[in-house]
């Protein structure tokens, strides 16, 4: 007899592999867009905490669940893929943000069915924080039985982010010479590498670019200094990659075989937005669009010099629900302007 959890749906779907002719000329490789921004989230978030969600209700007895609740510290996109598999898997969920959150995020985590938005800290640190010292102990006071989703640093989290590169390797019908990822928390770097891992010689040989921008670049901090390092703050426009320091995990994947940690500027994450806009008629955010500006100028070749014109690029186009027309107009505007 089937487990009474098989009810439970999967918070998250199978998403389009697609080639891009257009990127392709422009960096002078293949490339291959895994379009994760098609997510019910609206990002890659959907997969790594839809699946510790489902995970964690699985777990209980069908009689317990309807007392679950999900708390999670986010700069955004983790908040509302919490609250989005949440409310699909029938479960309340609050979220914590940081200061620097846009109030057009906020209101995306609210209409998506949030419980509560709290708002403390300038960065997600200070934010976690207040949810793990002040916000979970009020909820079990008030005999509730909360649940706390970390954004990126969980087993759970990371074998559902796997997910992604099985899905490429077996939509593509070989491996990629390159999978290109954004990095904030290190959630989905660690778990394209799990992927890689568990995908033994489909997978061998496969290079890792693991992309951050400058001012949110704590995986590169780390891999420069030599250890798990933290950042003093984040200056960054990419909020949603606003971890000051990475998980552990992620860290110690950059000294695998075939990982190069890169780090572009602001300015680039715009263009990358911008540019890929005008290009695919896609809207991704900066944190997004930093790993799509490796296809202009140059950039791509740049890093990997070794990459020929029939070399498969796959980049994960992460997506992020933090970005507006008017906001692509503004940094087009501001192209435009000498950097």
């Amino acid at each position: 007899m089937s487990p009474p959890q098989d009810h439970l749906p999967t918070p998250w779907r199978r998403t389009p592999l697609i080639h891009s002719t257009t990127l392709s000329q422009s960096a002078g490789c293949q490339i291959y867009l895994k379009l994760e921004n098609l997510q019910p989230s609206g990002s890659f978030k959907s997969r790594g905490i839809g699946n510790l969600l489902l995970t964690h209700l699985r777990a209980q007895p069908p009689s317990a669940r309807s007392s679950v609740h999900f708390y999670s510290s986010s700069g955004g996109n983790a908040g509302l893929a919490c609250v989005v598999a949440a409310v699909s898997l029938g479960a309340p969920a609050t979220i914590v943000v940081p200061l620097s959150t846009s109030a057009f995020m906020i209101g995306k985590i609210r209409d998506a069915g949030a419980s509560e938005v709290i708002q403390e800290g300038t960065s997600w640190y200070e934010a976690d924080e207040h949810l793990q010292r002040v916000v979970i102990p009020a909820a079990r006071e008030r005999d509730e039985k909360p649940v706390y989703v970390p954004p990126f640093d969980a087993q759970a989290i990371w074998d559902g982010n796997a997910t992604i590169t099985s899905e490429v390797l077996d939509d593509l019908g070989q491996r990629p010479d390159v999978i290109v990822c954004s990095v904030g928390g290190g959630g989905m770097f660690s778990g394209i590498m799990l992927g890689r891992e568990n995908a033994g010689e489909r997978a061998r040989g496969m290079k890792v670019l693991a992309v951050e921008t400058d001012g949110a670049d704590s995986l590169n901090l780390s891999v420069r200094e030599g250890r798990l390092s933290t950042l003093p703050a984040i200056t960054s426009i990419a909020t949603t990659l606003g971890a000051r320091t990475v998980a552990e995990r992620a860290f110690e994947h950059t000294k695998e075989e075939g990982v190069k940690s890169v780090v572009l500027s602001d300015r680039e994450a715009m263009e990358g937005c911008v540019r890929f806009a005008d290009d695919e008629r896609i809207m991704v955010e900066a944190s997004c669009g930093v790993c799509l500006a490796l296809c202009y100028g140059g950039r791509l070749r740049k890093v990997m010099p070794e990459l020929t014109e029939e070399s498969k690029v796959v980049i994960v186009v992460c997506g992020g629900k933090n970005i507006t027309a008017a906001m692509l107009q503004t940094w087009e505007e501001q192209l435009k302007q000498p950097a």
